[in-house]
């Protein structure tokens, strides 16, 4: 399975995916002007990961910012990881958040909440 390398521009995380080391990572601001073209392949690339997950499963989202519409496709990708979590896979994510954004620590602790998956959060100054 090829890695996923996205960089990070002004306006999209940067995205670092990759099944052979066990890297699954979105780090920087997500404002996408098209939602869609941006998350769906990495959608699909996780949907083809998940078909043969590695033992356990660690995302880290680091977000500096995230939109309405990112905040749905960040959803549908949670989704596929509790779908992973429920066939007995161990999964992990890393919520790491500005320290002074109250609201990017209380988005994750709806996701938690909602998905019932494993969650840890770190403040980042």
């Amino acid at each position: 399975m090829d890695n996923l390398l996205v960089e990070a521009t002004d306006i999209t995380p940067r995205i670092e995916f990759s099944k052979h080391t066990n890297t699954f990572k979105i780090i920087g601001k997500s404002l996408p002007e098209d939602v869609k073209n941006f998350y769906n392949p990495i959608i699909q690339w996780f949907d083809t990961y998940s078909s043969q997950p590695n033992p356990e499963t660690h995302l880290i989202l680091e977000f500096e910012y995230f939109n309405t519409s990112s905040s749905k496709m960040i959803l549908i990708l949670l989704n596929k990881l509790r779908d992973i979590h429920r066939r007995g896979f161990k999964v992990l994510v890393t919520w790491s958040y500005p320290s002074h954004d109250a609201e990017i620590e209380e988005a994750g602790e709806e996701l938690e909440e909602l998905l019932n998956i494993p969650f840890q959060f770190i403040a980042k100054d």
